[in-house]
Order: C-alpha cells, then sequence, then structure tokens
C-alpha cells in the first residue's frame, strides 16, 4: 500500500562508484545493483511514490578525459554534453538494474529517466570564482595553449600539473519539472537530476543553450522536491548522520533537529564544504521551500532512517 506524500532520493557518489574499484561499466552494474537493492526495499514498504537523483563525478569526469584524449582524431565534446550523455548512460543503468531487481519482488511499478537541464543565474558570482577541477592534466605550456585557443581557467593542482576548473552555480529552476511532476503523480518512479542537471542559461532572445559548469546534484534534488511536492527529501551519503565537530574529539551525531538550529551550525562552520556542507544547504533550502522534512543517512539505512530508527531528521 502506498505511503502518501512521495519521497525524493539523492543517491550519495558511492551508490554508482565504489571507493577503490576500477569503475568500469561491469564495476558500475555491480555497484548499482547493491544499491537499487535499497531503493527497491523502499518500494516493498509502501515508498513507491520516487523521484530518483544521482551524481555523476567520475562518470562526467571520464567522459571529458575521453574527449580530451581524442581531440586531435576527433571532434571535442563540450562539457554540458557530456552531462547529458552521463545522465542518458546512468539513468539506463539504473532504471534497467532498478526494474530488473522490482521484478524479482513481483512489483510492475513503472520507472522512467528524463534527461534533466538546470536553468542557472548568469550573474551567480560562482563564474568569476571557478573552482571545480575537471579532466585530464596539462603542462605549463598546453595550459597556457588552451586559456588563449579555448578560453579554459586552468589552475596548477599542487605541483601535479595544470587543470581546467569550471565554475558551480546554484540550480535556480529544473526546465523538465512538469514532466517529472507529471509521472510522479501518476505512481512511477522517476531517475532525473542526473549530476545536478545539464547547467543552462538563457540568452536574450529568451532562448535556451548550455553552459560550461556543473552543478551540485543535492541542490537540484532539493528543487525537484520542493517543485513536485514531495514530503520528504533523503539526501543519501558515506556515514549515518550528520555530525558536529565530525573531525575533532567531540564528535556528536545529529537525530532531530529543527532548521534554525540547522543553520547556526551551518553558518559556524560545522559542516565541511565540498562534504556534508552541501548537502545540509540542500536540505534547508528543502525546507524552506515548502517540504515537511529532510534525512541525512546513509544507503543502507534509508529505510530505517524513514521509520524514524536513525538518521539525521530536519523539520521546521
Amino acid at each position: 500500500m502506498s505511503k502518501k506524500g512521495g519521497l525524493v532520493i539523492a543517491l550519495g557518489g558511492n551508490a554508482i562508484s565504489k571507493p577503490g574499484k576500477h569503475g568500469t561499466i561491469q564495476d558500475q552494474f555491480y555497484a548499482t545493483y547493491e544499491s537499487m537493492e535499497h531503493i527497491a526495499e523502499l518500494v516493498s514498504d509502501g515508498f513507491d511514490r520516487l523521484v530518483v537523483t544521482h551524481g555523476n563525478g567520475p562518470q562526467v569526469g571520464a567522459s571529458i578525459l575521453r574527449s580530451e584524449i581524442a581531440a586531435k582524431s576527433t571532434y571535442p565534446l563540450p562539457m554540458d554534453i557530456c552531462v547529458a550523455d552521463t545522465q542518458g548512460g546512468m539513468g539506463y543503468m539504473i532504471q534497467q538494474v532498478l526494474k530488473n531487481t522490482l521484478k524479482k519482488r513481483k512489483i510492475s511499478t513503472p520507472v522512467a529517466t528524463i534527461v534533466s537541464q538546470a536553468l542557472v543565474d548568469l550573474n551567480d558570482p560562482a563564474f568569476e570564482n571557478p573552482t571545480k577541477p575537471i579532466g585530464m592534466f596539462y603542462t605549463e605550456k598546453e595550459a597556457n595553449e588552451l586559456r588563449v585557443g579555448r578560453g579554459w581557467t586552468m589552475k596548477e593542482d599542487a605541483g601535479r600539473g595544470f587543470r581546467r576548473v569550471v565554475p558551480s552555480p546554484k540550480p535556480i529552476k529544473i526546465l523538465e519539472v512538469d514532466v517529472i511532476k507529471a509521472l510522479f503523480d501518476k505512481g512511477f518512479i522517476v531517475i532525473a537530476g542526473g549530476g545536478g542537471g545539464v547547467p543552462i542559461g538563457l540568452n536574450r532572445q529568451g532562448l535556451y543553450y548550455g553552459i560550461e559548469a556543473v552543478i551540485d546534484k543535492d541542490l537540484t534534488s532539493a528543487l525537484i522536491a520542493a517543485e513536485v511536492g514531495a514530503d520528504t527529501l533523503v539526501i543519501l551519503t558515506a556515514v549515518e548522520f550528520a555530525y558536529l565537530d565530525f573531525l575533532g574529539e567531540n564528535k556528536r551525531a545529529l537525530t532531530e533537529v529543527k532548521v534554525e538550529e540547522m543553520q547556526r551550525y551551518l553558518n559556524a562552520g560545522e559542516f565541511q564544504a565540498g562534504s556534508m556542507k552541501p548537502k545540509v544547504e540542500a536540505a534547508l533550502n528543502f525546507l524552506e521551500g515548502g517540504g515537511k522534512k529532510a534525512i541525512i543517512t546513509s544507503l543502507s539505512n534509508c529505510l530505517a532512517a524513514l521509520h524514524g530508527r536513525t538518521g539525521t531528521h530536519i523539520t521546521k
């Protein structure tokens, strides 16, 4: 029996690519089968109004790297195409594996993948300070040629060479949200917002075009969750809780937390940038956008967290 309200599940980075593995397609399928068992468990328990989002860091990095290595033999792929390609490929993988996993449980819920575009504000301060490294390492001479020839921003990486860096603006709208919501409301399991969505801008004629950037997938997940009217956003990560003093002697798990308290911890710098910080920001964004509850926990503890037995629960 369906449990009302619906969920958006933001898969963590380890859901498709396990650390320490080579990251081949076979490895990714194996990791996806492990992860989808947990999602199928939710559906079996009645949490069957779902949108599943996911990251694409290793995959889009590999796609860009392939393009750079093959640049003398074939046409290069711009970053927005690499994000779209990985959304399609990873969506196919998740969709197929989840469908197979549900089939074994005699569940026939339809599963669909939506390639998602995320509109960004071209005045976002992130464009003035690109920080996300992508692609391969270059010599200083090569880096200078790429700065001039392709307009890339290049930064030295701890003596290992130079890498391209791109901005990470905040998403302000998901173009396909009406399609996602329509499928969500009809009881489909929807895979969307992969890799944070394809970053797009709006030109003076009111037309969309691709942007060379990356978007945090948790911020996109929060936006999707608010816009489809989900009750709960579940952000999955490598740990069971969000913690205070995570690397210190007074490490403390957060269990039940109100928005105001979590905002104070965020303002005090309790959460590491690029790790727990964007997850907490996404949780707060969702609640400010009308959501009822945000949960931060690990994939293996997802069902237990939805039943209130573990995880960090953030409410108004």
